[in-house]
């Protein structure tokens, strides 16, 4: 396995232990599996637990992606975390898509649902960060 593979997987798996965790806690105990009414729209707690979820693991992720995994990479670290930022949406786009079909199409528990949904983000992010947030940078990337 190559290193890269290796770090992703380990740094990876730590930020999605983490997303999990805060998921669970979040479904659990701070929105107490009821709908969490923020006065203007009402969110499912299933999605409110994963949008608190998103707002812990994206700063995480980018600095151990940028640190640990993809550390070769000589993009400029904001054009990094711009691409980072639009593949994390379109993952927590994907995410969010298969959570709802999961628990209010299929009926699976939400933290159940969870765990599958990571299954598939993960395979995702993997070849989106490694070809296109980090991928090594151009020489006019470079320079300013």
């Amino acid at each position: 396995m190559p290193l890269q593979t290796f770090r992703y997987a380990v740094s990876g798996g730590a930020n999605a232990l983490l997303g999990y965790i805060v998921f669970y806690v979040s479904f659990k105990y701070v929105f107490a599996e009821r709908i969490f009414n923020l006065g203007f729209y009402a969110l499912k707690g299933h999605v409110a637990a994963l949008l608190a979820s998103f707002v812990v693991t994206f700063p995480v992720g980018f600095f151990m992606a940028k640190y640990v995994v993809f550390s070769d990479s000589k993009m400029k670290w904001y054009v990094q975390m711009f691409r980072y930022f639009m593949v994390c949406t379109f993952n927590l786009a994907l995410n969010y898509l298969l959570l709802k079909i999961l628990v209010e199409k299929v009926q699976i528990y939400p933290t159940i649902a969870q765990v599958i949904t990571l299954a598939v983000v993960i395979l995702i992010s993997y070849l989106a960060q490694r070809n296109f947030s980090f991928k090594a940078a151009t020489q006019e990337e470079i320079t300013d």
